[in-house]
């Protein structure tokens, strides 16, 4: 599969994110993730080949193995399927076939619902300052890295630009109500726990992920976005996996890591425009995401 940068649909444009297109249809909408990359909050130069297909097959996986825990906004991430739905797409199946999901229209919460097993990133940045997650206090004498006794749910508002600012649950409970803060939280906590299990069977740790949620036309509270891709969860593989250091995980660690030598260098100060990707940087992101994928799904990625 050829690098999609962006697709360019004869349909209305309701949003383009960092990675995502979103189309009108009328009654559902199309969501096409493109190979775009960002990191340090900048769009790279360079798509990364496969990468979109990894995020919608491996969110169409989760979706279909939750929905006894939650109902979900996917109707169909199949093309075959998705052209009997919207005939209309026909013509454009090569722009989105394998990378562009079918879903239900949903009005989204506008929480982050992040849940932590093991304590890294910003989480543990917070921790080493104040002994706290989210302002809540955690136990003295975690190590980076370090499996949380019980999965944490670490709620943060949705930033359009820069970073997600992490929030308490009171804060939640104020900007939705008990009933709707409750229900995200217990079904947070939920969705990560059956995919922590799964996952681990599969040598894969997921340390953290983050879900969105939304209320379909008729009320009903759906889980949306995507679920437990690389680009919302951290992977690690288990056999790197060692409390006191932050294994590299399975994902757009190649990218990161370039882009802080470049830093580090002085060649670049984390301000837009990002520097150009070698060749071998974006194959070898590439392959970490095609492995996330193969290894949590134990099947080669589809190709369309």
């Amino acid at each position: 599969m050829s690098a999609v940068e962006r697709t360019d649909l004869p349909f209305p444009l309701v949003r383009q994110g960092k990675v995502r297109e979103m189309y009108d249809l009328g009654d559902h909408l199309l969501l096409v993730a493109s190979d775009r990359i960002s990191a340090f909050d900048c769009v790279i130069p360079q798509p990364i080949p496969d990468k979109g297909a990894v995020l919608t097959q491996m969110s169409d996986y989760w979706f279909s193995r939750t929905g006894h825990l939650v109902r979900n906004h996917c109707l169909s991430a199949d093309p075959d399927r998705i052209i009997e739905l919207e005939p209309r797409l026909a013509e454009t199946r090569d722009l989105w076939a394998g990378r562009g999901m079918l879903v239900m229209r949903a009005d989204p919460f506008p929480i982050e619902c992040v849940v932590r097993g093991f304590i890294t990133g910003s989480a543990w940045k917070e921790y080493r300052a104040t002994g706290t997650l989210a302002g809540e206090p955690l136990p003295e004498g975690l190590v980076e890295a370090q499996q949380l006794d019980e999965p944490i749910f670490s709620p943060a508002t949705k930033a359009e630009e820069g970073h997600d600012e992490n929030i308490t649950f009171t804060q939640v409970r104020g900007i939705l109500g008990t009933k709707v803060a409750e229900f995200l939280k217990a079904t947070s906590l939920d969705l990560y726990s059956f995919a922590r299990d799964h996952a681990r069977r599969n040598g894969i740790i997921i340390a953290d992920t983050k879900f969105e949620f939304g209320t379909s036309p008729t009320g009903e509270l759906l889980l949306i976005d995507e679920a437990l891709t690389p680009d919302s969860s951290r992977f690690w593989p288990e056999s790197e996996y060692e409390p006191g250091r932050t294994p590299p995980s399975l994902d757009k660690q190649p990218v990161r890591d370039y882009l802080e030598e470049r830093v580090q260098a002085g060649e670049w100060d984390r301000q837009p425009p990002a520097p150009d990707l070698p060749e071998s940087v974006v194959s070898s992101t590439t392959a970490r995401y095609r492995e996330a994928y193969e290894r949590i799904t134990s099947e080669p990625l589809p190709e369309f």
